[in-house]
């Protein structure tokens, strides 16, 4: 396993008009998905959301579709021919928490994300709201067995957004299931990208000197026996990815190991700092308009 810093060499970004507008977007996003949403638990607003995240998508001109019986919610590239990018994060919540971080802040990204693919006219990029992931990847599990070939998808990587939006500073606020000291630094300031076989370049991608100079990235390159050694590398939607032998990436601001309203009722909106997600909203496009086909 190979662990690689890239701190910021400015602020996280410049504080001028489009990006407060685009901030504020995030916000918006954060603000109106953060309900607690079950899938078994809260039924009837997990189905809310999965609806307000269709409409979403569709709004964009994508062709939007509900797979399996959890109810994925997947916004088809515009050429299925071509082998395809996908973004994806999970739009269900652990009973009574709101999910802000967890994971409002992947799904706000994801939708941002969304707008400058269809924006820019990028074709052979689809984005996935995974559901019950809460309930052991349910929705990822289904959407790699069934799903991929039920929409003839031929994945070139898939992108996995797992909590996003929470940073802090403080010494000692950053833990990681790493022995103590091999991480290098303690405070929660930054974005970790994980990878794993095919996606470790674009984990040293994502690391270049040029790609976020505003963003602190760490990245984590893994294998198959990383993995076994370190079951906390593979706790969300990337796991069925990389259990198939298909090239997917890990984005996540490390949840519990950083956010003390993990699981919570207290992973609320206003606990975010939105500078920080849109600092990672802004490299995922960078990263998602990079790998796409001209």
């Amino acid at each position: 396993m190979w662990i690689r810093e890239r701190t910021a060499t400015t602020d996280l970004l410049p504080d001028d008009l489009a990006a407060a507008r685009r901030e504020a977007s995030l916000r918006g996003w954060v603000r109106a998905l953060a309900k607690p949403r079950h899938f078994w638990a809260e039924r009837a607003m997990n189905r809310r959301v999965g609806m307000q995240l269709a409409e979403a998508f569709g709004q964009l001109g994508f062709r939007v579709e509900l797979q399996g019986n959890y109810r994925n919610v997947v916004a088809l590239p515009a050429d299925l021919e071509a082998p395809c990018t996908l973004v994806g994060a999970h739009y269900d919540s652990v009973p009574g928490s709101p999910g802000a971080d967890d994971n409002a802040s992947g799904l706000a990204a994801m939708l941002e994300c969304a707008g400058h693919v269809a924006a820019v006219g990028i074709r052979d990029v689809g984005f996935v709201a995974f559901n019950a992931e809460e309930d052991g990847l349910l929705g990822s599990q289904s959407f790699v067995r069934h799903g991929l070939d039920a929409f003839r998808l031929r994945l070139r990587l898939m992108h996995v957004l797992e909590m996003c939006g929470f940073r802090d500073a403080t010494p000692g606020s950053q833990r990681a299931p790493l022995p103590p000291g091999l991480l290098g630094f303690d405070a929660g300031t930054f974005i970790a990208l994980v990878g794993r076989g095919a996606s470790n370049e674009v984990v040293r991608t994502a690391l270049g000197p040029g790609a976020a100079p505003h963003l602190h990235r760490v990245g984590v390159e893994t294998s198959a026996l990383v993995g076994r050694l370190l079951p906390d590398l593979g706790r969300s939607d990337h796991a069925p990815f990389w259990n198939a032998d298909l090239p997917a990436l890990l984005w996540t601001d490390t949840g519990n190991f950083r956010n003390p309203h993990y699981h919570r009722s207290t992973d609320t909106a206003d606990t975010l700092d939105y500078r920080f997600l849109l600092a990672v909203t802004d490299l995922l496009c960078r990263m998602v308009t990079r790998g796409a086909s001209p």
